[in-house]
């Protein structure tokens, strides 16, 4: 479970550059939740997965994963337990290393064939295969070779190999074209499913953000103006989003920042 209590964070306080992000902030995930969450641009989805992940302390309140309080424990420390994902598809992985030292390191056995046996190989090669994205054969083809595709997927591999106890997707599609993008989606689902991950993934689609998950949030100026769950959720249209953001808010959600988000 993760629990945010009430925290708040101004960047540059006390300047012309002061920007508040948070101010008493809270969101309670509980266990194998599947959270989407959209905003447009500013909205804090970022800020709040930089949060969360440790990339900056927050100034107050607490961030709470399986009731153990990280708020001030390292972002390399938190990485043991939070799996993330960006945008850009060249990160999360060492381009000039093969797919299976990659592997190797995510798995935590070292990077380089001599550590490895049968037993891993043959792991890697089903877990792969199951992606259905040709990675399976190319076990010793350098990662910086790949497909945008083909490597975002490998790093959501490379994220759950070892199950971690929150996954972060930061807009991890919004690089690929549509077709592999969807594709990137449907593997990211069955993976959350498989291993009934606690997971966040903040979209630029809001059709994605209700067709996946179990639970959607809408964020606008650093707070949650907008939260559905279940069957409430499985009802729901993008037309019902753009009246539910303005009930909740007070603005217009112009569709077009949503793509620039």
């Amino acid at each position: 479970m993760l629990e945010i209590k009430n925290i708040s964070k101004t960047f540059n306080p006390g300047t012309i550059n002061e920007k508040i992000v948070f101010k008493d902030f809270s969101l309670t995930v509980n266990n194998s939740e599947f959270v989407t969450i959209i905003g447009a641009n500013g909205a804090g989805k970022s800020t709040l997965f930089n949060a969360i992940a440790g990339a900056f302390f927050t100034d107050s309140g607490t961030i709470e994963l399986d009731g153990k309080d990280i708020s001030l424990v390292s972002e390399y420390k938190r990485a043991r337990r939070i799996g993330r994902l960006f945008q850009d598809p060249m990160l999360g992985t060492a381009p000039g290393m093969t797919i299976e030292e990659n592997l190797t390191l995510a798995a935590g056995r070292g990077g380089w064939f001599s550590t490895l046996n049968r037993h891993d190989r043959e792991r890697f090669k089903e877990t792969l295969s199951e992606l259905n994205m040709g990675l399976e054969d190319k076990l010793t083809k350098p990662v910086g070779l790949l497909s945008g595709g083909q490597r975002q997927a490998l790093t959501l591999i490379m994220a759950t190999i070892n199950p971690p106890d929150l996954l972060l997707l930061d807009e991890h599609t919004a690089a690929l074209d549509p077709s592999t993008a969807e594709k990137v989606l449907e593997i990211t689902d069955r993976i959350v499913r498989k291993h009934s991950l606690t997971c966040l993934m903040v979209t630029h689609n809001m059709q994605s953000a209700l067709d996946f998950g179990n639970r959607i949030l809408m964020m606008d100026d650093g707070k949650i103006v907008f939260d559905s769950c279940g069957e409430e959720k499985k009802k729901l249209k993008v037309s019902d989003l753009l009246i539910l953001f303005k009930k909740g808010s007070g603005k217009t959600l112009n569709t077009d920042r949503i793509l620039l988000s």
